[in-house]
C-alpha cells in the first residue's frame, strides 16, 4: 500500500486512542501531512512520532474513524478479515443457516470494527448503508468481501446509502451493486415477514428488536395489545401468534400500515382481531377510548444530536405518560429509545417522570437492549443505542 497521509495529534489528546476508542475528534488534530481529503485512509501519530492507528478521514467533528490500531499493509485484506470475523461471530451465535431465522445484521459499524458501515442479511440479499463517503467510495471492496463469504448463497447486494448521505453530491440513488431482487420474504423465529429494503425504513426491517419481540410474546396470552410506531408489524405478528385477544397497530405511515397488513396475512393470523390505524401516535393515545393490557412504545430516534437531547427526553416523558393513562391495572408496557445521545439514565429518568406524573405504581420487570448480532465494542459505549424497559403498571 502506498505511503499514507498522516494525522498528527496533540500530545494531550492521544489517551483516548491508546484506550482503543475508535473516534478521533477534529479538536485533537495538531497538523496533517500529505494529501488529506474526505474519504482518505490516513495514519495517526502522536506529535512525538509514535504510530497510533489507521483510519478513514472525514472533515467533520469526528475527523477520523479508526479501522486498525496496528499498521495496515493491505486495506482489502483488512476489510476481508473484518467481514470474516463478523460472519464467524454470527455463526457462533447461531444465526447462520438457522432454519427459523434467515435475516440478521452482519456488520454493525464500530461493533464489528468497520465504523459507519451497516450490512444486513435478508435471506440471500445483503443491504448496505454507508454512513460516510469513505465507506461509500469502497463499495466494490465491500461487495467483494460479501461474495467471498457467502459464495453462491449471495443473490443480490443492494446499496441504500443515498438516504443517509443525501447531502453529498456524490450520492444520487440507491441501487443494486450485484444481482437483482429475487424475493422479499424472510423468517424470524419462524415468523414470516415481507421486507421492503428498497423503500422501507432503515435497511427494511428493525432487526435489532428480534429478541425483544420474542420476550414480548411471553406476555401476550389473552391480552389486548397496542403496538405503536408499528412499522411493518413485527411486534404485532409476535403478539398475535402468542395468543393475544386483540391487537391494534398504529403508525403514521400508510406504507408501513400496508406492510403490517401483508405480514399479518402472510402468517395466517385472521383468527385474531386486528385493526390498523394510520395516525400520529401521540394523537391516537390522546383520543382513543380503548384501554389496553399491553402497550408497545417503539418510536424512531427523537434526538439525532446532543443539541436536541432535552427536547427528546421531554418527548419520551410525554409519550410514556400518555401510555400510563391508557394501560389497564396490572398492565405491561414495553418502552424503548433508539436515540444514541439519550443514554440509559436519561431515558429511565424520562419514564420515571412520566410515572410520577401519572401517580401510578410502576415496577421495572426487565431492561432490554440490542441482540448479539448488533455487538458493541467495550471501548465504544456510544454503540449501545437501543434501550428498553418492561414495566408493570398497577
Amino acid at each position: 500500500m502506498p505511503d499514507l497521509a498522516k494525522i498528527i495529534l496533540r500530545n494531550h489528546k492521544i489517551d483516548a486512542v491508546k484506550r482503543f476508542h475508535p473516534w478521533i475528534f477534529s479538536g485533537a488534530i495538531k497538523e496533517m501531512e500529505g494529501e488529506v481529503k474526505e474519504g482518505a485512509i490516513v495514519e495517526v501519530y502522536s506529535d512525538r512520532g509514535e504510530y497510533l492507528a489507521t483510519g478513514l478521514y472525514n472533515p467533520s467533528n469526528i475527523a477520523v474513524k479508526i479501522l486498525s490500531f496496528q499498521k495496515v499493509s493491505d486495506i482489502a485484506q483488512l476489510f476481508l478479515e473484518k467481514f470474516q470475523n463478523a460472519y464467524q461471530l454470527r455463526q457462533q451465535i447461531g444465526l447462520v443457516d438457522n432454519p427459523k431465522t434467515n435475516c440478521y445484521r452482519l456488520i454493525n459499524a464500530e461493533g464489528d470494527g468497520l465504523p459507519s458501515l451497516i450490512v444486513d442479511w435478508y435471506n440471500g440479499t445483503a443491504v448496505i448503508q454507508a454512513y460516510s463517503l469513505a465507506l461509500y467510495q469502497r463499495l466494490d471492496l465491500i461487495v467483494d468481501c460479501l461474495k467471498t463469504i457467502y459464495a453462491d448463497n449471495l443473490r443480490a447486494v443492494y446499496d441504500k446509502s443515498a438516504a443517509v448521505l443525501a447531502k453529498s453530491a456524490h450520492i444520487s440513488e440507491n441501487k443494486y451493486l450485484f444481482g437483482q431482487k429475487t424475493g422479499d420474504e424472510v423468517l424470524e423465529s419462524g415468523h414470516r415477514f415481507i421486507i421492503d429494503w428498497e423503500k422501507g425504513q432503515k435497511t427494511g426491517f428493525f432487526l435489532d428488536q428480534r429478541e425483544n419481540r420474542a420476550i414480548l410474546a411471553q406476555y401476550c396470552q389473552n391480552k389486548r395489545v397496542l403496538n405503536t410506531f408499528s412499522y411493518s408489524g413485527g411486534f404485532s405478528v409476535y403478539a398475535m401468534q402468542a395468543g393475544a385477544a386483540l391487537v391494534d397497530s398504529v403508525d403514521s405511515s400508510h406504507g408501513a400500515i400496508d406492510l403490517t397488513e401483508k405480514n399479518i396475512a402472510l402468517n395466517n393470523l385472521s383468527q385474531v382481531p386486528h385493526q390498523s390505524y394510520s395516525a400520529d401516535v401521540f394523537n391516537f393515545l390522546r383520543d382513543c377510548q380503548e384501554d389496553y393490557d399491553l402497550i408497545v412504545l417503539d418510536p424512531p430516534a427523537f434526538a439525532k444530536s446532543i443539541q436536541s437531547r432535552h427536547q427528546a427526553v421531554m418527548a419520551y416523558k410525554r409519550l410514556n405518560h400518555q401510555a400510563f393513562q391508557k394501560i389497564r391495572p396490572q398492565g405491561i408496557i414495553f418502552t424503548f429509545s433508539c436515540s444514541q445521545v439519550v443514554n440509559e439514565e436519561h431515558f429511565q429518568g424520562a419514564v420515571m417522570a412520566a410515572a410520577i406524573e401519572s401517580a401510578r405504581p410502576v415496577r421495572i420487570l426487565a431492561r432490554l437492549s440490542q441482540p448479539a448480532d448488533h455487538p458493541t465494542s467495550i471501548y465504544h459505549s456510544e454503540g449501545s443505542y437501543l434501550k428498553g424497559l418492561v414495566l408493570a403498571v398497577d
